[in-house]
């Protein structure tokens, strides 16, 4: 693994520093390709694909017989199952855009990523680097950081600017290019010059891009005219030839990444909200929690309101202006909430409700979608702004991230103020032991850990849903409430040595059992591929017992007087493993002897209760942090997304019947799932 990344980076860097090589390498990126889909060596083929996709975001001078030979492969691969099929069809799409509009995937990438403000295309995107400071040494942290220092410094807006208008006129005009002449041209170029050559390229780019049918020739010569209003008549086609020479690297700027240690349980929800605020409004960090209370007005003022239809539904029927939204104040909208488009009836909303009242930042736009995939979440809302957290630790932050991502969709309940506007996705690099303390202290910086955090967070599209779930706990001590926690990796469950206090609650007295560990009662729900409940109870002396929601490759499973063997499939993610290291009595003609065996099943949920006068301790997610002493009873049950099941709806024309039915599926709880995104999801 770390050699087929060592081979990728220096690809990539061959291209940097020599972009004429980027049709061969191309060529025989495509040729291995090929050559998996012909031996059918698929574990190659989702790699390979994610290698060409970048080299073409950064290379230029592509021919359009090797875009449409990229593209007929991909077509190939949609008769494949997932994730084959998605990530070529993926790739497809951006492909298609770029083989008619040479450098649309550079433009748009670097735009977002250095949030380069453009009306055309207004997204924005930040890395969020969260590190465990307990696990990552300070030597390490401090070269993280330097390393995102030193590349930020080099990119400037007048650099990424520049960066965007020279790929730009170098990916459509090809060899017709002097780009040499370009560069020297745009560095010398002074900064209000050089936005007005920006925003015309960004607009002839994005304005054909969006076009039903772009024109490859339609474009080239566009951008043509652009080159010859910079350069002057001597460029190109436009007057005389210019020495040709070897055309200098236009690098692909690493994403604008913010570097934290995370301590804080609000840390992440602080940092979105920072994010989206314009940074007129920044003030001190104790004003965070004014902008919390900046929410949004309650859901009863987004209420439907319903109008008699008397057009026709045909859309050429329409008078003009008909698909545009009226302003907030307008009659229109005060009269009617819905709106008519191609014969369809959608609800208009009032952007006032999806904003805080002192909102002064830029205005919504109505694109539906971006190159994401993220479409409108409400209608006429886009989600202009995409938050990459990227964690790096053990299981440990894993959880962390859980209960932050929980305790954002529990906020959003109350507050639905960051979920249209913001994309979350959520990235993971494992880090498995603590690093040594390093004497080193140069300030040499390598970029290969930098370039790796990139590739990742750009290339890494399949989500991965992970079960998030909730864990009640009862206590000994009676005069201390239950307590509610999450989980996302796995429950530990350890014996104490201590008993029941006298005066405390104890479910049954029967006086110090025999051998070792606790006599625990379990109550659990058995998982079947049929999904029809099932309820099984059990009594047992254990000396422990662990609960993983994300199971190891190498789980086995196994059968016992007490569990039987499941029905659900080994890679199923959304079901518990329970391992109980049972405690066994045999008589033998040299007495009693106790011995231990492991018995494992799956769940949905399960209840545990100490029978006897032990008590239990419970860790979660391998953190310290959170243990549970003087535990006598606890539940687990998949945890519910915290909006689901909280309104019921009520249709008019439902008899009474129907309206319960209606009632009890809205009522029903989906279950929490976090998305970790990888490069190619799960692997059937």
């Amino acid at each position: 693994m770390e050699s087929s990344g060592m081979w990728r980076w220096s690809l990539h860097k061959k291209v940097e520093r020599d972009p004429g090589k980027s049709p061969a390498l191309v060529r025989i990126l495509l040729r291995e390709l090929e050559k998996a889909e012909s031996e059918d060596l698929r574990h190659v083929i989702i790699p390979l694909l994610h290698t060409v996709m970048y080299v073409l975001t950064k290379a230029t001078g592509i021919t359009e017989e090797l875009y449409q030979r990229i593209y007929a492969f991909c077509t190939r691969l949609l008769t494949l199952p997932t994730p084959y099929c998605t990530v070529a069809l993926d790739c497809a799409i951006r492909l298609k855009t770029e083989t008619a509009v040479p450098g649309t995937l550079y433009q748009r990438m670097v735009i977002a990523e250095q949030n380069l403000m453009n009306e055309l295309y207004p997204y924005q995107e930040r890395v969020f680097l969260f590190v465990d400071p307990e696990l990552v040494s300070a030597s390490v942290c401090s070269a993280l950081l330097l390393e995102i220092e030193a590349a930020q410094a080099q990119q400037t807006p007048e650099a990424c600017m520049r960066h965007v208008v020279s790929h730009a006129l170098q990916a459509a005009l090809g060899e017709a290019c002097h780009a040499g002449a370009l560069h020297r041209k745009l560095q010398a170029s002074p900064r209000r010059t050089l936005e007005r050559y920006f925003h015309a390229v960004v607009a002839a780019v994005e304005q054909m891009a969006s076009e039903a049918s772009p024109s490859r020739e339609g474009h080239v010569e566009r951008l043509e005219e652009i080159y010859c209003s910079l350069l002057g008549p001597a460029a190109g086609r436009c007057g005389g030839d210019l020495v040709q020479e070897r055309p200098p690297s236009i690098p692909l700027p690493s994403p604008y990444i913010t570097f934290h240690l995370w301590t804080d349980e609000e840390q992440l929800w602080k940092e979105l909200v920072l994010f989206l605020r314009p940074r007129s409004q920044l003030r001190l960090s104790a004003d965070l929690e004014v902008l919390d209370l900046q929410g949004l007005r309650p859901d009863r003022e987004l209420a439907r309101v319903s109008v008699l239809s008397t057009d026709s539904g045909i859309e050429r029927d329409l008078p003009p202006g008909a698909d545009e939204l009226p302003a907030p104040s307008s009659p229109e909208m005060e009269r009617a909430g819905l709106q008519r488009k191609g014969g369809i009836k959608k609800r208009a909303w009032h952007l006032d409700f999806l904003m805080p009242d002192s909102w002064d930042g830029p205005p919504l736009h109505r694109r539906t979608g971006r190159p994401g995939g993220d479409g409108e979440m409400l209608p006429g809302v886009s989600r202009l702004h995409t938050a990459r957290v990227l964690v790096l630790g053990d299981d440990r932050m894993l959880g962390r991230l859980a209960q932050a991502y929980h305790r954002l969709r529990k906020r959003e309940t109350q507050k639905f103020c960051l979920t249209p506007r913001l994309s979350l996705q959520l990235y993971y690099i494992p880090v498995l032991a603590p690093e040594p303390p390093s004497l080193d202290t140069s300030r040499t910086v390598d970029p290969f850990i930098l370039d790796v955090i990139t590739y990742y967070v750009r290339m890494g599209t399949q989500p991965i849903y992970f079960q998030i779930y909730t864990v009640k706990i009862f206590f000994s001590d009676l005069s201390q409430d239950p307590t509610e926690d999450i989980f996302l990796i796995e429950l530990k469950v350890k014996i104490q040595d201590s008993k029941f206090p006298k005066d405390s609650f104890s479910p049954r007295r029967r006086g110090v059992a025999e051998g070792a560990g606790a006599e625990l009662s379990l109550c659990y729900q058995k998982a079947l591929l049929s999904h029809r409940p099932r309820e099984v109870t059990v009594s047992l002396r254990a000396t422990g017992l662990v609960l993983k929601a994300i199971p190891a490759s190498n789980t086995e499973v196994s059968g016992s007087r007490h569990c039987p063997l499941p029905a659900a499939p080994v890679t199923d993610h959304t079901c518990l493993n329970v391992s109980v290291t049972e405690v066994v009595k045999s008589s033998n003609l040299a007495g009693k002897s106790f011995s231990t065996v492991t018995n494992t099943f799956r769940t949905n949920n399960i209840q545990i209760q100490s029978q006897d006068q032990r008590l239990l301790t419970l860790s979660l997610d391998k953190d310290d942090q959170r243990t549970f002493r003087d535990v006598v009873r606890f539940e687990v049950a998949p945890c519910p997304e915290p909006c689901s099941g909280a309104q019921k709806s009520k249709a008019p024309w439902l008899n009474l019947h129907g309206q319960q039915e209606m009632e009890a599926t809205k009522a029903k709880p989906k279950p929490l799932l976090m998305p970790i995104n990888t490069f190619s999801g799960i692997v059937q």
